[in-house]
């Protein structure tokens, strides 16, 4: 039964790909819109920050991390950190508000609800993918490329974005019904970022509190992450296992809501 509605989602879902792609497309043009230089705005943006990080932490600060005599290393685990986060926090930030941001289509057009944080995901991949090249790019310039074990931050986003989108569509259901909920989400964003190791290594921290940390999932992913760009290091995938069952169930409670609430939904909007 689950098998067969899953089926049929799948093939309802293939009807509206040119909506779905259409939307990304022109989430991607709004951005830069009436602007000058345009796209280039999205290889602009991180380029610069790629360079200050260097900068700044290699060539100013001559920050090193313990374990690593590439001189490049703090960037790179700074960049990896921020750039990963960024994915997450930006599917997170536009899925707690997808269906109120987007009454006035859900009211007037006919489609799966489930399209809106498709649309979200693929606009943020996107992004990422544009950053995440300039990135590589840079490591092989630098001669810090990791080398083989490079393959393996497929899965580990591929983990992220499902981690990701679970959540995202659990609150942005919730938030249709309780609004304090998507400003609450925002402020808790905040302190989730810096309890996540991003612009800090976990060792710096005494143990108890690594043992906190590492109770967040995305610690094991940025950290898996981190490990592969900065050291060529394979992933934790244990633990990797043990976050993607998380995401799988946050994922299969997301759409639960979204299907039990859907003619709710649409009264609250």
């Amino acid at each position: 039964m689950e098998n067969s509605i899953f089926l049929d989602r799948m093939i309802e879902l293939r009807k509206y790909r040119g909506f779905i792609v259409g939307s990304i497309r022109r989430d991607f043009q709004s951005r830069y819109q009436n602007s000058i230089l345009g796209a280039m705005w999205a290889i602009l943006n991180p380029l610069a920050m790629i360079m200050v990080y260097t900068v700044v932490f290699s060539q100013i600060m001559k920050t090193r991390l313990p374990g690593l005599d590439n001189g490049f290393g703090y960037s790179i685990y700074l960049c990896a950190g921020i750039f990963t986060w960024g994915l997450f926090q930006e599917i997170l930030t536009k899925s707690s508000s997808m269906f109120l941001d987007n009454s006035h289509l859900l009211k007037k057009l006919r489609f799966p609800k489930i399209c809106l944080p498709i649309i979200i995901v693929g606009s943020a991949s996107l992004n990422f993918l544009i950053i995440f090249s300039l990135f590589t790019l840079f490591l092989v310039v630098s001669g810090s490329f990791p080398g083989v074990s490079f393959v393996a931050l497929l899965p580990v986003l591929l983990l992220l974005i499902t981690f990701a989108t679970g959540l995202g569509l659990i609150v942005g259901v919730l938030n249709v019904f309780f609004r304090d909920v998507g400003h609450a989400f925002g402020v808790l964003l905040q302190f989730w970022f810096w309890l996540t190791p991003i612009v800090y290594p976990l060792g710096a921290l005494p143990e108890r509190y690594q043992s906190l940390l590492m109770i967040n999932p995305m610690t094991t992913i940025v950290m898996a992450c981190q490990r592969i760009l900065t050291s060529g290091q394979w992933p934790n995938w244990e633990r990797l296992g043990v976050a993607a069952v998380l995401s799988l169930l946050l994922c299969a409670l997301g759409l639960s809501l979204l299907r039990r609430h859907a003619a709710e939904l649409m009264d609250e909007l």
